[in-house]
């Protein structure tokens, strides 16, 4: 019998990695970096989650998914850097950035 768990895991982690670039660009884009605590206090609250799910898999997608989700809040700041730096677009609704 062929396990494939771990090549479901490893392609779900690329899923998540690769999402968490497109979503880190969108929230700065139309909220900002200021969230960046409350996008890390939802990462943090579906890693402990895991610890209540009984079943392997369900658990491990989901401290994946929140691992992803604290690794993007962290870079929430350095995106706005980023578009200071005028190498992604800035929300013209949102005004100037700060130190601009």
């Amino acid at each position: 019998m062929i396990n494939t768990t771990g090549l479901l895991l490893g392609l779900f982690m690329l899923f998540a990695i690769g999402f968490g670039f497109f979503w880190v660009i969108k929230v700065e884009y139309h909220l900002g970096a200021r969230v960046w605590k409350v996008v890390l206090l939802i990462g943090v609250l579906l890693c402990l989650s895991t610890l209540f799910i009984p079943s392997f898999l369900p658990s491990a997608l989901l401290g994946i998914l929140g691992g992803s989700i604290v690794w993007g809040a962290t870079e929430l700041l350095p995106q706005e850097e980023r578009v200071r730096r005028g190498l992604f677009p800035q929300n013209p609704r949102k005004g100037k950035l700060k130190n601009e």
